[in-house]
């Protein structure tokens, strides 16, 4: 069953068109499939039970597999609750890449890891801060500019994000 933070979590991206799946470890595969749209690159996602491997996703492109993509699968290391948004953590493995340059981002979200609120999401990230990680970013909804006039999505990052919220971990 959701928690509370889970169910504030699913509404605020609701809020963004944004589809969010909630999802066991052992169904996981099934969620994953369902969201990505061929062909898919992915990092690993470092949560236990479940990978990249679960599907079809290139895990580790190169160049032009990531330019080839439709789909960029990665962790997110929190979600905001309260706005729907997904904390990216920059990693060796090249998260940012397979999140900005496929057209579709679908971004999996331990259960545990879903704060209620942007303080919150700060102090978890001191010990992150702390231990030497220094680069990470808020990401709400599809990317969205209105440097030139009306707002286009798209443009810097993908036009097309999902989130899958993988219960118990």
């Amino acid at each position: 069953m959701p928690t509370e933070s889970t169910a504030t979590f699913e509404s605020s991206l609701r809020t963004f068109d944004v589809p969010c799946t909630v999802t066991t470890v052992d169904d996981f595969p099934d969620a994953l499939d369902a969201a990505i749209e061929a062909p898919a690159v992915g990092v690993p996602l470092d949560i236990d039970g479940i990978d990249v491997d679960d599907a079809d996703v290139t895990r580790s492109p190169s160049t032009g597999q990531l330019a080839d993509a439709k789909t960029g699968v990665t962790p997110a290391a929190l979600g905001v609750a309260a706005h729907g948004s997904l904390l990216l953590q920059s990693s060796a493995e090249g998260t940012e890449p397979v999140s900005l340059y496929p057209p579709r981002h679908v971004a999996v979200v331990r259960e545990s890891d879903i704060v209620p609120d942007v303080r919150d999401a700060l102090e978890r990230l001191d010990s992150e801060f702390d231990a030497g990680r220094r680069s990470a970013v808020f990401a709400t909804g599809v990317s969205a500019t209105g440097d030139m006039g009306a707002l286009v999505e798209g443009v810097h990052g993908p036009g097309d994000v999902r989130v899958i919220v993988v219960e118990g971990r």
